[in-house]
């Protein structure tokens, strides 16, 4: 017996999704789409472009009309050289599950081709390009996703892209008493994996070279 959702089913769902999405937003200029996975079966998933101003509208309208209820992952990209429209980007990916508030010693079982309308599983994948600049900037999603939480700070720390209306941002991966400023996957950065040394490879203080600075790791 199949406990997972059926290829038909999940090319349906997926079309169903980017009819909606286009309805509502095409004339907006955020364009979505079906894309197909390259591996495994093959599934398709939902994929957004849209512009900063424009995300808060199409959050709310993921959680509220579709049914997107999981915040998997957030990563942001530095592109120094791409151009005065894409200086900079942010992913999310976001999913809908059937499965949501279960109960402590509870169990909810689907049979995956049993589901239907907003029940089936989908993938969502949104891009939201940033202008070259120093103060890349999209709204936050904390408030209507718990997993944007986590994952808004990581790109901050890592990547130096704010989250305008986060609550409690702070570092996360790095030291709490990193220069501020120093967001180690900017490109400018010379990591020492490629034999630089960088200020970040010295908790104690930023000042000292690691004893093994030598070694390309």
């Amino acid at each position: 017996m199949g406990t997972t959702v059926t290829k038909e089913q999940n090319s349906a769902a997926a079309k169903a999704v980017v009819d909606n999405l286009s309805k509502r937003f095409s004339d907006a200029g955020i364009t979505t789409e079906a894309v197909a996975h390259a591996a495994g079966k093959k599934f398709e998933f939902v994929r957004i472009i849209c512009a900063p101003e424009q995300w808060r509208a199409v959050a709310k309208h993921l959680k509220n009309e579709i049914g997107v209820n999981h915040c998997a992952m957030v990563t942001g990209t530095h592109y120094p050289s791409g151009g005065d429209d894409r200086g900079w980007e942010v992913a999310y990916h976001m999913h809908r599950w059937p499965i949501q508030d279960v109960e402590a010693h509870t169990m909810i079982v689907h049979k995956g081709e049993n589901l239907e309308g907003d029940d089936i599983p989908m993938e969502f994948e949104i891009f939201i390009p940033l202008a070259a600049g120093d103060s890349p900037s999209v709204p936050s999603v904390q408030d209507l996703w718990v997993g944007a939480d986590w994952n808004e700070k990581e790109t901050w720390d890592l990547v130096g892209i704010d989250f305008e209306g986060h609550e409690n941002m702070h570092r996360v991966l790095n030291p709490h008493d990193s220069p501020v400023g120093f967001h180690p996957l900017q490109r400018q950065h010379k990591i020492r994996y490629h034999d630089f040394n960088e200020m970040y490879d010295d908790p104690q203080g930023f000042d000292r070279k690691p004893v093994d600075e030598g070694r390309v790791k």
